[in-house]
Order: C-alpha cells, then structure tokens, then sequence
C-alpha cells in the first residue's frame, strides 16, 4: 500500500479512498472503504482510455461479466460505474498474497494444499463457465490466498462464449506459460482453455516453475504448441489429472467440475506456510488506516495564475516541440508561492543509460549516449522546463555479472526518473526484475528479443516491436508495391523460435488473396538450393527469409538466384548486417528487410536532430541514436504529467504506458492490454541498392 497522492480522489461513489494498492498503464487500484465500514478494492480507470469507446464496453464487459460470477472461491463485485467519466469497478478486499506471491517466496505448496487449491480453483472456473463466461487469463498472479482458501480475480479479459471480441483479430491474449495452445495460436476459446491454464498453475504450485519454461514470449509459445510439458517433480498423485488438463486438444482435457470432483476425492488440507501471519499483517495495516484528509486548499496569492491540472489538461496546448517534435518542453509554471519569494532552484533528476559502451556492442552503446545527450541538452536549454535532467551513464561492457551490479547501481540512485537500456540485442530477465522491483521504468531501444515477459511487467516498456512481428512490414510491402499472389516462407531452423514464430504470423497479417507455403531448411544444412529449387518451380512471386543469422540469409539470397529466382528477396532486421551484404553480392540487390530503426537524415522531422549531431559529434547519427533521443522525450513526458508529484520516479512506468508521444521518429504508444508499443507505426523498410543500405520510410507509407 502506497499514501494517496494530492491528485488522487478522495471519494469513489460510495468509497472513501484510503490508499494506493497499485497503479499500471490502464488506472490505478485503490483500497477503499465504505460508509459501513468494510473495505474494498477499487479499480478506477484513466480518462484517457475510456474516451475510447472500444476499451469503454470492455470495461462495461468486465463489470457485468465479473458481477454475474458468484461462489465461495471468486472475488465479489461491492459496486461499479461503467458510464462515469473515470469508470469503476469495486470487488471486496482480499488481505492475501498471490499465489505467486507465496511461491516466489516460500517455495513450492505442499501436496495436500495444492489438491485443496485445485479442487477450489475447478469450483471457481465451474462458476464462470456456467455463467457462459471464459476467464482466458488463469495465472499465478490472478490467484490470492485467503485463510479459508483461493479467490479467482480479475475478468478484464474475460468474454462470451462465441461473442465477437472487442479486440484485434488473430491477436494472442493472455500471458505466455499460463495460456493454452489455442490461445497460442489466435485460435477458438473455450473452457479448455481455462482447464490448461489450471493445469499450469497446479504445476507452477507443486514444483515452483512453469511447465513450458522461461525465456521469451514467443519461446514459451513454441514450447506451449510443440512440446510436452516439463513435469518432473510433480507427486504422483497429481500426475495423471495434470497431464490431462495439459493435453494439446481440448477436447482431450477433463471439464472444470470432473477436476473439483476428482481432487476433492484425494486427502486435501489449505495450509499454506506463512499465510497466516501475513494476513493478519496486512489486515491489521489496512484497518488501521484512517481516512484521510481532504488534500489542503492553496491560498489564494492574488492574481490567479493555472494550476498545475489546469495546466496538465492543456496537454499539447501548453507544450512546445524542441529540435523538430522531439523533446517536449515543460509547461511553463513559476515556483513562487504566497509569499513574494523568489523561486528556488528547480529539481534536479537523471535519466540513466545502461550500456555496453566498451564491449563488443559498443557502437550500439554509443548511438544511445550521443542520442541522450542531445536530448537532454535540448530540454535543459528551455527557459520554461520544471527540473533539470543530467544523464547518469553505466557500462557493462557486455558482461551478464557487470550488467546485474550497474542495475543495482542504478537502483539505488534516488534522482534517477528512468533508466533507457541495456543495449543488448535481448532483453535480460534478470536485469529487467531487478528494475521491476525497484518500481524504475525501464525503456528497451534496441533488443530485438525478451527474456522477460513484456505483456506482465509494470515498468518494461520496450520502444520497437520484437523481430518476429517485424513480418507485418513485408507483407504490407508484398500486398501494396511489389503485389504477388504466392509467397514463400524459407524457415530456416538455425532460429527455431523466432522462425516457428514468423511463420505462424505471416498467414495472419492482411495480404487478401495471397496463398503461403514454407519450405523447411534443417539447421545444419550448408546450402539452401533445395528450398530455392522448390521456390521457382512453385512460380513464387516473393520470398521471406525466416532467419536471423546474416551469413545464412545471404547463402539463401545466391542460392536463390544460382535457381534462377526473379521474385522479390524479403527479411528482417537481424539479417542485414555487414555480412550479408558482403556475402550476398549481387544476389542480395533488391531484398527488402523490415526493421525497428529509422534513417534520421531521411526524416523532415529529424533535420534538427541531424543537425545537432552533427555539429556535436562530427558526425551523423548512427542507429539508434534517433530512438535513444525519443526514448528521453518520452521519459520527459512522462514525469511532467505524472500525477506523483512529491516522487514522479513511482508514476513515470505507468504514464508512457498510458499516453502516446509523438517522437521525431515516430509517434509512440501503448496497447492497455498487453503494455506493448503499438507495432505498425515503428516498422521501416531498408532496401539493398548497388552493395549499401538505402532507407525507403515506414512500412505502410512506402
């Protein structure tokens, strides 16, 4: 629990506030308590997304899905206001941890007390379903512990059987490890798919770790699709009902009231080591909490001057673009108070890069300071900014041990707004958990790749889609300027993850009329003139490399032309590297490569930017320069319009997932559902011309 902010509201329809429980892109949970005396959860949504009349019957269909949900081990709805201009919903409050929670901490549950949780947690998913309901998101984090036993929460994804959904199409909902292959795959929802997800959390309760593993989203996937489950450890006696819950087919797995009814049957005991005592901790802190008092009145010092949520609702009205749009200028506001005193010196706060500045990735490193640097120079020399930034530089040199001491380094530095880094080509889970405690907004730039699960985590935000989305680009390309009606994938599986994960996209994305086949090449396979043979005998108007390896794209692209292919040559980013072009040759003119970096000085909106750099640096800027510069502006936004006033460090995570920004490489923003940046806008198409790189512009533009 966390102290209510000046901005936050005192009441909620009938709910007298009384502290923060926790606060992400979408809103901000409240304890709250009622006239009578009993204490609530209250989840209050941001304005700004229940403008969008889509998240607004979302979130209508929460409310009434979650309502209509009754039973001893699922969370009661107390109230709600789906029509208001922040709506929100109430459930009673659950002084528990999570289950995840319990099982980071203590370890593994005994035998007897996972059978008494999965027996609950059948009865609970028997009430859903009975409802016509499917939760669609059954995972650790949804689970709390009571003394008497588990309750269910959070339906905010939960939907009709058969209802058309509200979302995106073909868009994979859920977290990763917890979700059914079905899901995995975009595919029909049902009831089985809550059945799996139990399945998985009984795993996760009994052994301490997820049957599919760890690792990036789209590797747990592949895992979750195309292997067996790890169970090793699982007591016998629960082996034989998990293994069924775990089946790939649906209608394989065991309905929800055959588990209640099957684990009921066995010796079962809720007794979970510790529960009691935080509990009562967390009870006893929660009901000693007083109501607070209404947040003090400003005197008034004269003249009436805009207050600061006047002036935070001016918005784009009260800023002023710096250096082409990219770093937005602080709303000017004076610090005098009543009293006629001349301000005092304005807050000073950091912005810490995380870099391999000495490593092999140095030059990525170095893209990212000159980029920072810049940035934050140009907010400071605003005679109308509100604190100053200075840049707080890390380097690990690439090393795994240096990269874990520079984040607790980091850490520790109360001034510090944001880190933007590391700038490894993946996402470290580690690194990313160590920010993630630490409540410090971590912008990833430049990883192609997670370790860590980018849709769960508060403070990750990761500025580019990841390489396999990437494929979206290339066939907004095929459909529009190079049309063709046969397209050939070449998975190549010296990537097996990745290439398994653009294959299973590329059918998806909106090319109407365009039929794919795949040709499989095996990992040590040397040459790839079978696929290519295969490819012109098909009459395949365009080809995509699905690889990440240079050397093995341009053996592709000669093999392709040594067979006489006349179509369009297509990849993704990690491919076009020196080597490729190198080894490709002439075979490689013309391939296309999707990519999450732009080329500044092809940008109108970068001139300014260029031009900096140049006179700084003598040089132009090098990718990721450009992205590292919005990553600042971004940052800076955010902790102007964060509603944590006295440490703006606490909010900053939530309001880039919460707003967009408009950079001067592209405009920035939040899936609600996913934390995820919006993939459309930040995909660039690079073509290979005369042996170099030339830079045709955004993917649907070009």
């Amino acid at each position: 629990m966390r102290p209510l902010t000046p901005d936050d509201p005192r009441t909620i329809g009938a709910y007298r506030t009384l502290a923060r429980l926790g606060a992400g892109g979408m809103g901000v949970v409240y304890l709250a308590r009622t006239a009578g005396g009993a204490l609530a959860a209250v989840k209050v949504i941001h304005a700004e997304h229940a403008a969008d009349p889509g998240f607004r019957a979302r979130f209508r269909r929460e409310a009434e899905a979650a309502a209509r949900v009754t039973g001893p081990w699922t969370v009661p709805v107390t109230g709600a206001d789906t029509e208001a201009r922040e709506p929100w919903l109430a459930t009673a409050f659950v002084p528990g941890p999570s289950l995840g929670e319990a099982v980071g901490t203590g370890g593994p549950l005994p035998v007897a007390t996972v059978r008494a949780l999965g027996a609950r947690l059948a009865e609970a998913l028997g009430a859903v379903h009975a409802a016509g309901l499917v939760h669609r998101d059954v995972k650790p984090g949804n689970v709390l512990l009571a003394l008497d036993g588990p309750r269910l929460i959070d339906f905010g994804i939960a939907r009709h059987e058969g209802a058309t959904a509200l979302t995106a199409t073909d868009v994979v909902i859920g977290t990763p490890g917890y979700l059914a292959p079905e899901q995995a795959v975009a595919g029909p929802v049902g009831p089985g798919c809550d059945v799996f997800s139990l399945g998985c959390v009984l795993v996760y309760a009994a052994t301490g770790r997820r049957p599919f593993g760890d690792g990036t989203p789209a590797g747990v996937l592949f895992r979750t699709v195309h292997q067996e489950p790890d169970l090793d450890g699982l007591p016998a006696t629960l082996l034989p009902l998990i293994t069924a819950c775990l089946a790939k087919d649906p209608a394989d797995r065991p309905g929800a009231g055959e588990i209640a009814r099957s684990l009921a049957d066995g010796p079962g005991d809720w007794t979970v080591p510790g529960l009691p005592a935080t509990v009562a901790a967390r009870s006893a802190a929660a009901l000693a909490l007083p109501d607070p008092e209404p947040p003090p009145a400003t005197p008034d010092p004269g003249p009436r001057r805009p207050t600061r949520r006047r002036l935070l609702t001016a918005g784009a009205a009260g800023a002023v673009a710096l250096a082409g749009g990219g770093t937005v200028a602080w709303v000017a506001a004076t610090r005098r108070g009543g009293t006629g005193k001349a301000p005092g010196p304005l807050p000073a706060y950091r912005i810490a890069l995380h870099a391999d500045l000495t490593g092999t990735g140095r030059d990525t490193g170095l893209a990212h300071r000159r980029g920072a640097l810049l940035a934050i120079d140009a907010h400071n020399s605003r005679t109308d900014k509100t604190f100053t930034l200075a840049l707080r530089t890390e380097d690990d040199a690439g090393d795994p041990g240096r990269a874990r001491r520079a984040a607790d380094r980091i850490t520790a530095d109360p001034r510090v707004l944001a880190v933007i880094g590391p700038t490894a080509e993946a996402v470290d889970a580690g690194i990313a958990g160590r920010y993630e405690k630490a409540r410090l907004a971590q912008i990833v730039v430049a990883a192609g790749s997670s370790g860590a699960d980018v849709a769960t985590t508060r403070s990750l935000c990761v500025l580019r889609p990841l390489d396999p989305v990437l494929v979206i680009g290339l066939i907004s390309y095929l459909a529009r300027v190079r049309p063709t009606d046969h397209v050939v994938l070449i998975e190549d599986r010296a990537d097996a993850q990745n290439s398994w994960a653009i294959r299973d996209l590329l059918p998806k994305a909106p090319a109407y009329g365009v039929s794919y086949t795949t040709e499989t090449v095996a990992a040590t396979a040397r040459t790839f003139a079978p696929a290519a043979r295969a490819v012109v005998a098909a009459g395949a108007g365009a080809v995509v490399y699905a690889g990440s390896s240079a050397a093995r794209g341009a053996r592709c692209a000669k093999d392709l032309a040594a067979a006489g292919f006349t179509g369009t040559g297509t990849s993704l980013g990690p491919v076009l590297a020196p080597a490729f072009l190198r080894d490709a040759g002439a075979a490689g003119e013309g391939w296309v490569f999707a990519e999450a970096y732009t080329d500044p000085t092809a940008l109108p909106a970068a001139e300014a930017f260029t031009a900096a750099h140049r006179e700084r640096f003598g040089a132009p800027p090098a990718t990721w320069a450009a992205e590292a510069y919005d990553a600042v502006g971004l940052i800076a936004r955010a902790a102007r319009t964060t509603s944590a006033v006295d440490a703006p460090r606490d909010g900053v995570a939530g309001r880039i997932l919460s707003t967009g920004y408009q950079g001067i490489t592209r405009k920035l923003s939040f899936s609600a559902s996913t934390h995820q940046v919006l993939p459309r806008p930040g995909i660039f198409l690079h073509r290979v011309d005369g042996g170099r790189t030339r830079f045709l512009g955004l993917s649907t533009s070009v």
